[in-house]
């Protein structure tokens, strides 16, 4: 069975939050199904910003992100969740990425100066990210070009030896509790499977 990773980058800690229960559909299912789970709750968690390149560099990662990163490193599928938020991801889960994905973690840069690319540290992983947004998700893949997972995927994950990657674009969330319903068996049928 596969190791996989939650990341719930639900900003709001409050329990009714749809996404929430899309992040339990999801590993429920896939521990029902035999695969060994582990999430990773964002809310209520103090991950500060990166402000410089010193800290990129030379400090520590804080306390609240390394479980996230032992479970990424652990893991052979990660599964990234957010809220569509002014057309992106939510910025604590931004500032988790920035500091969970540091040099030596998920890039190896090599000799400080050297022409090198960078050595791709997460490879022989594979994710699926999976997005809630108010609007059609049609309308976000069409007007919009799904520019945040998009970005997310190519500058992020590709970029750090994460593949292949697959996408949930689940739109008009707030439209009806049957269409919910829907798309948290249509998600818990992607976690039993372990993609």
């Amino acid at each position: 069975m596969t190791r996989i990773a939650v990341i719930d980058g639900h900003p709001d800690p409050a329990p009714g939050r749809f996404g929430h229960a899309i992040v339990s559909a999801y590993a429920d299912a896939a521990r029902a199904a035999g695969h060994d789970v582990r999430v990773i709750r964002l809310a209520g968690q103090n991950i500060p910003i990166l402000e410089s390149r010193k800290q990129w560099l030379e400090e520590d990662v804080p306390e609240a992100v390394r479980p996230g990163q032992d479970a990424i490193k652990w893991a052979e599928h990660i599964v990234f969740y957010y809220p569509l938020w002014m057309g992106d991801m939510p910025a604590l889960l931004k500032a988790f990425i920035e500091q969970a994905f540091r040099p030596n973690f998920a890039l190896d840069y090599g000799v400080e100066g050297s022409k090198q690319l960078p050595k791709k540290l997460l490879r022989g992983r594979s994710a699926r990210l999976i997005v809630s947004m108010g609007m059609p998700a049609l309308f976000y893949r069409a007007y919009f070009a799904a520019h945040s997972v998009r970005s997310f995927e190519r500058n992020i994950l590709k970029l750090t030896g994460i593949a292949p990657v697959t996408t949930s674009l689940i739109g008009n969330v707030d439209s009806s509790e049957r269409h919910r319903a829907r798309w948290l068996k249509r998600i818990a049928t992607h976690g039993a499977a372990g993609n």
